[in-house]
């Protein structure tokens, strides 16, 4: 457990970085530290391995207080992941790995075999441990900086920003991939970004920081979106907070409706009045939506679908109702594509299904 009680870093130039934070991190949750660049979030999470020391207050970690631990032992014991994942560049991945179970006294081939592990454990294929960090990805890179936090296997792992600096695909591969990592291992961890969509999807726990240090709200995710503290949260949150707060409804037994579809191969057939779609399946999956209009353009020779043809996002029958609202919304045809588990089509979603299962699921958060 992580405590703070009135914990403020002032620096000499009078700035204020942290004003007055009292607040608990309970034992193997993910907690968020959210707020606008400045506001102290990073400052506080480093006050925890000493990076950073304290002005007043006391921060206690498993009811010791930070400032009275050796900032190398109780270092050792806290796993750390930054923005573009800080790797030791002269080093090889199985190294860079390896280093806290070395600095700890394990052997060098102990620690490597261990490390070798627990890059499978993040999702890398052991075949990278020979390379170098410029040899590899952004996100593969990213997944080297977990790995290395969690060699020694710490009771706590600090995360400041990991993922801020790898594209939005990767970023959500990396947030998917964490919260799997702590269903299995419960650690305490504690996160920090400035993306609310981040932190609501990751935190057990979010503490809104805001401008000069101050902590405004900490709650759970759901209750921060759906009971701002003050204004200073709801403008942080955004506007969009409800659309938001549709994640934590289940879309279990929303009923699904037949799609129109038809073969890639069978395209030049179909025929569609103004107005209609029809979805391509290709290779067994759904492909692209098309109307009359592309259907015409397919029988003069053109292979795309281009513009007359509407995106749209995936939905599984075991997502949330975001998932199920935004494929809703995003499909050309107002039925939002249902797919199995292999991809394939299993009908389509509405927008007033949604709303529907929502109004039944609605309730007020509990603050705890």
């Amino acid at each position: 457990m992580i405590t703070f009680e009135n914990v403020t870093k002032k620096y000499p130039d009078g700035t204020v970085a942290v004003d007055d934070l009292t607040l608990e991190v309970p034992e193997g949750t993910l907690t968020v530290f959210v707020g606008p660049s400045g506001c102290g979030k990073t400052t506080s999470m480093r006050m925890i391995n000493r990076m950073i020391e304290p002005t007043s207050g006391t921060l206690t970690v498993d009811g010791s207080d930070v400032t009275k631990v050796d900032p190398v032992k109780l270092r050792l014991g806290i796993g750390y992941v930054i923005q573009s994942a800080g790797l030791m560049p002269h080093l090889r991945i199985v190294d860079n790995v390896a280093t806290v179970p070395v600095l700890q006294g394990q052997s060098r081939r102990s620690a490597r075999k261990s490390a070798i592990g627990v890059m499978e454990r993040v999702g890398l294929d052991p075949k990278l441990a020979d390379r170098y960090p410029a040899q590899l990805s952004g996100g593969q890179q990213q997944r080297v900086g977990v790995a290395r936090a969690l060699a020694a296997d710490p009771p706590i792992l600090l995360m400041d920003e990991p993922f801020s600096a790898v594209d939005p695909v990767v970023r959500e591969d990396l947030q998917t991939e964490i919260l799997r990592l702590q269903s299995e291992l419960r650690k305490t961890i504690v996160f920090v970004t400035h993306d609310i969509d981040e932190a609501v999807k990751l935190g057990d726990k979010v503490a809104v920081f805001g401008r000069g240090g101050a902590l405004l709200q900490y709650a759970d995710p759901a209750f921060v979106l759906s009971n701002p503290a003050d204004e200073r949260v709801s403008e942080f949150v955004g506007a969009d907070r409800g659309y938001r707060g549709l994640q934590f409804f289940h879309a279990t037994g929303l009923p699904l409706h037949e799609i129109r579809h038809v073969a890639d191969g069978e395209v030049d057939g179909l025929n569609l009045a103004s107005g209609e779609w029809a979805l391509v399946i290709k290779a067994e999956k759904p492909y692209a939506w098309i109307n009359a209009e592309g259907v015409e353009l397919h029988r003069k020779g053109s292979a795309l679908y281009d513009s007359t043809v509407g995106g749209g996002s995936f939905f599984h029958p075991d997502d949330t109702l975001r998932q199920a609202l935004d494929a809703a919304l995003s499909s050309p045809s107002g039925l939002g594509v249902a797919v199995d588990d292999a991809g394939r089509l299993i009908g389509g979603v509405r927008a007033d299904d949604v709303l529907e299962a929502l109004k039944e699921q609605r309730r007020i958060p509990e603050l705890g």
